[in-house]
């Protein structure tokens, strides 16, 4: 009987250790989740972080079916995947659309760029319809095979899904690409050590 109490103890630790590690995290006041659901597929999440333009701007969460560390990982990942801003502080949609269109610029080539600027134009719309992100507020990115890129602006979808894998690829590189707009941000997504 004694040989099993610290089997016992040892197998209670390991379940209270893993419960502990797949509880929701806390950022800059932002709750983030350990998983999200998209198309009927459970997600986990692949890293989290804080997005800097001189202040926080927004959390920043990827969700994936399996771990990725890099662009290309995270491309080639099977099922649905979801990158999720949720804004800390006030913004106007304006000069974000910007740094969107910018981000897709510093990180495709030159030569396939042409081939997005419909998705890119369609992207601005989002940005001119929406004035301003209060804290709370969030963009969510689901990529669903078959379907395309979802995009929802404060709990709502946004007209049809982007069909196109480069300019979900494009969207992506904003984020993961060789120049992102912010490196802990990225690190932090992708859980980079």
């Amino acid at each position: 009987m004694h040989f099993f109490k610290p089997l016992l103890t040892a197998a209670i630790a390991l379940v209270v250790s893993a419960a502990a590690l797949a509880a929701p995290i806390e950022l800059a006041g932002v709750k983030v989740e350990d998983t999200a659901t998209v198309s009927g597929t459970k997600l986990q999440l692949n890293g989290a972080g804080i997005r800097y333009k001189f202040v926080k701007v927004y959390v920043g969460s990827l969700y994936t079916t399996k771990k990725v560390h890099t662009l290309d990982e995270l491309l080639a990942a099977p099922g649905p995947k979801r990158l999720q801003m949720t804004f800390v502080r006030e913004m106007e949609s304006s000069p974000l659309g910007k740094l969107f269109t910018r981000g897709v610029e510093d990180n495709v080539a030159k030569a396939n760029l042409s081939k997005l600027i419909p998705s890119i134009i369609r992207m601005g719309e989002i940005f001119s319809a929406t004035k301003s992100f209060a804290p709370g507020d969030s963009i969510i990115l689901d990529w669903v095979p078959g379907t395309g890129l979802i995009i929802t602006v404060k709990g709502k979808p946004w007209g049809e899904p982007f069909t196109e894998p480069e300019f979900f690829a494009a969207m992506m590189a904003i984020w993961f690409g060789p120049n992102p707009g912010d490196w802990k941000l990225k690190d932090a997504m992708l859980d980079a050590k």
